[in-house]
């Protein structure tokens, strides 16, 4: 992470529970690395003043108004006493917004922040192409390190697994890698734990198959030099970023299922992983690996885009779109702006651009 890193993002959903799990996360980031909290929330109520403004005088929908929001504002700052959180800096902010995801990406490029925390829950495989839901929209448009919060367990020493692919599978930039590489290298050391490197790939003989026609018997020497190319590649990258090869897990085989093994196997803590934002047709035909693996893992996930990423959600919402205020500043006696950036040194490396 930069060294000029001031903010998590906590996306909270439900405020009818605190999210124990994040909250507890998101405290050993921030104090680990310096940092402040944000808690934020996305009112899905309708706007008192889109929702009947023909039927309300302005008191009556400002008045409305600040019952959702004093309501609102009530349940982030009791999240915010936590014990969890206690000693450090702690904002809480609402905005009204559609749709959620969307919300997040803004509120989180307003205040900068550098890393976004969520909760990730299971949905159905066809569910995921055909529904629109936060968690893997954040995943395709989300331009900063989203943390996918799925273990209850801490962050104590973690093994850290970064899964690299060092031949672009599905065209992903050449420069992911070490992106990946030093994003989860920065973590294991602010975290005292160790970083481990992951890469899956299929043998010579399924490429022949795919290609159409009856496989092509192949030599057994071929395999072998191409498995030796494969983990030739992947130990130049890794010995790069400082790991050496008693700490790479090369798989043959397909990724969901052979990195589910290895996190388990090595009781890893977090998963590193990039995702490239692809069109709902393109995701259909070729998939997305990252989508394709979270419904497997039970550890957690952190979720990088290419350097240079631009997300193409709009600054501020379209009107069309628009189910209540969009400004956060709208929302009265409640949502603060994030404060100015503090002089304090922080941990965190220069990993993630």
């Amino acid at each position: 992470m930069h060294a000029n890193v001031r903010r998590i993002l906590v996306a909270v959903g439900d405020l009818r529970s605190a999210p124990k799990n994040e909250l507890r996360k998101a405290a050993t980031l921030a104090r680990k690395a310096k940092v402040g909290i944000e808690l934020f929330h996305v009112i899905t109520e309708p706007d008192p003043g889109r929702s009947y403004p023909e039927t309300a005088t302005a008191r009556q929908v400002a008045e409305r108004r600040g019952l959702i929001a004093a309501k609102v504002e009530r349940r982030l700052e009791r999240m915010a006493r936590d014990r969890s959180l206690k000693g450090l800096d702690v904002d809480c902010a609402a905005s009204w917004d559609f749709p959620p995801h969307e919300a997040i990406v803004r509120r989180a490029e307003f205040t900068k922040a550098k890393l976004v925390i969520a909760a990730i829950r299971r949905h159905r495989f066809g569910a995921r192409m055909l529904l629109t839901n936060t968690d893997w929209e954040l995943i395709r448009h989300c331009p900063v390190p989203l943390l996918l919060v799925k273990s209850r367990r801490p962050y104590r020493r973690p093994v850290v697994l970064a899964a690299i692919d060092p031949f672009h599978s599905h065209a992903k930039p050449a420069d992911l890698d070490p992106q990946l590489l030093d994003t989860g290298g920065s973590f294991a050391k602010l975290l005292r734990g160790r970083l481990h490197v992951f890469h899956s790939f299929m043998p010579l003989m399924a490429f022949e198959a795919l290609a159409g026609g009856p496989p092509v018997p192949l030599m057994p020497e071929a395999e072998l030099a191409h498995e030796d190319f494969v983990a030739g590649e992947v130990k130049r990258l890794a010995a790069k970023a400082g790991v050496t090869g008693k700490y790479c897990h090369l798989c043959i085989g397909n990724v969901a299922d052979a990195l589910d093994a290895v996190t388990r196997r090595l009781h890893a803590n977090l998963v590193v992983m990039g995702a490239v934002s692809r069109s709902a047709l393109a995701r259909m035909f070729i998939g997305n690996t990252a989508e394709r693996v979270l419904d497997r893992l039970s550890c957690d996930v952190l979720v990088l885009k290419p350097a240079g990423f631009k997300s193409k959600i709009l600054a501020k919402p379209a009107v069309a779109n628009l189910r209540t205020v969009p400004n956060v500043h709208q929302v009265p006696r409640f949502a603060r702006p994030a404060r100015s950036p503090s002089r304090r040194s922080h941990a965190w490396t220069s990993a993630v651009a």
